[in-house]
């Protein structure tokens, strides 16, 4: 089951909504974290992008 929590991407306030966000109506993304394995193939490339952000 997906996360029902989304963060908008321009405001960064949190919404159930999944289509946009209600104060500004910037597109929303999934608040909750990918689920990374430490057993993943390319685990350094994915933490290498996680520093990044």
């Amino acid at each position: 089951m997906p996360g029902l929590l989304n963060k908008c991407t321009r405001c960064g306030r949190y919404t159930l909504r999944r289509d946009k966000c209600p104060v500004c109506g910037a597109p929303v993304k999934s608040a909750h974290p990918p689920n990374i394995s430490l057993k993943h193939r390319y685990i350094d490339l994915v933490l290498k992008t996680r520093e990044k952000k």
